[in-house]
């Protein structure tokens, strides 16, 4: 059986060890007391068996056997149905795991499903064991309890997140171009936490308002509490979740900033490269003009008239060095030299 435990309690007191869920009823009923079972990923004829004996909604009953709901709280006549999604940190490969709790909770029975091995519902009950009066005011009382539980966990789930976080911010100032992806996931954690908090607050406020004023005085003190504890939670992830779509802008910024400083180191080195180029031409071309004249006249053909003239050496250098001379000043005037 998946039942891990149930008791039957009388003005807060645990009265009797049922054996099975036919005598936790039977004595449930005879002495007027509140019946608490807790059961671990029950299958389909075991829940069923309870939902027929508390007259369980069907669509809720199908909801705590399908799994996978959100965060909530509805009415089925008298009856209560709620979906909670306790956390927890895993140090060793630094991820949230969420598991779901889902709670039936009638005048006179609670009934907690388990889908996953945490929180430790036994814990909850040991506590409030130790406190009859306080759990002799009924199965809120309870709820109050698994709730309490469930939120105090989430404090340690927020501080592995802000590690998380200020390694993250580390990250993102060294350079590290693979940053971007731990950020995405961290961010989707946070998403996780909020969806699994944020419902908490009207969740309780709800059961707050439908408390009796006077009898119940007390466990909406209780109430209260969580709801305090759950809106300082709630306003830390939202500030974590801000720090990290923060944090995601300013790496694609540093990013773009990285890429255009090399972009601009590239046209700074292109352009020097250009410079280098023009002074290399232009000394090719001021060196060229000399040349083609100097191979021109050296070609010694028969039929050329300089070559008997007299002047026709020094009208050779002069042209020359005339052409090589206009060449750079006409480069130097340009600021290719």
């Amino acid at each position: 059986m998946t039942i891990t435990d149930n008791a039957v309690y009388v003005d807060g007191r645990r009265t009797a060890e049922p054996k099975n869920l036919d005598e936790t009823f039977e004595v449930m009923r005879a002495n007027q007391g509140v019946a608490w079972i807790d059961m671990n990923r029950p299958d389909k004829a075991e829940l069923q068996a309870v939902a027929d004996e508390l007259s369980l909604h069907h669509l809720a009953v199908t909801d705590a056997l399908t799994g996978h709901q959100r965060a909530k709280l509805e009415r089925y006549g008298e009856t209560l149905f709620i979906v909670l999604r306790p956390a927890k940190y895993l140090d060793d490969v630094e991820k949230v795991q969420f598991g779901e709790v889902h709670l039936f909770l009638g005048p006179d029975f609670v009934v907690s499903v388990n889908h996953f091995d945490f929180p430790d519902i036994d814990a909850v009950r040991r506590r409030l064991e130790a406190h009859p009066d306080l759990l002799a005011e009924g199965t809120h009382t309870i709820l109050y309890g698994i709730l309490d539980l469930i939120v105090d966990d989430y404090a340690p789930v927020l501080s592995g997140l802000e590690n998380d976080i200020d390694e993250i911010e580390d990250q993102i100032f060294s350079g590290d171009r693979d940053v971007s992806r731990r950020i995405y996931d961290l961010l989707r954690e946070v998403i996780s936490f909020q969806r699994a908090t944020t419902p908490l607050e009207d969740m309780i406020s709800r059961l707050v308002e439908g408390l009796s004023a006077d009898g119940d005085l007390e466990i909406k003190r209780h109430f209260r509490d969580v709801l305090d504890h759950v809106i300082r939670l709630t306003e830390r992830a939202d500030s974590y979740r801000s720090l990290l779509e923060n944090g995601l802008t300013v790496h694609s910024t540093l990013i773009a900033q990285k890429q255009n400083d090399e972009m601009t180191r590239m046209t700074e080195t292109s352009l020097a490269q250009g410079e280098q180029v023009k002074k290399i031409s232009s000394w090719a071309a001021v060196l060229f003009a000399p040349t083609l004249v100097a191979a021109i006249y050296g070609m010694n053909f028969t039929n050329m008239p300089e070559l008997k003239w007299f002047l026709g050496y020094p009208f050779a250098l002069a042209l020359m060095l005339g052409s090589g001379v206009a060449l750079y000043f006409a480069f130097k005037k340009r600021g290719w030299l």
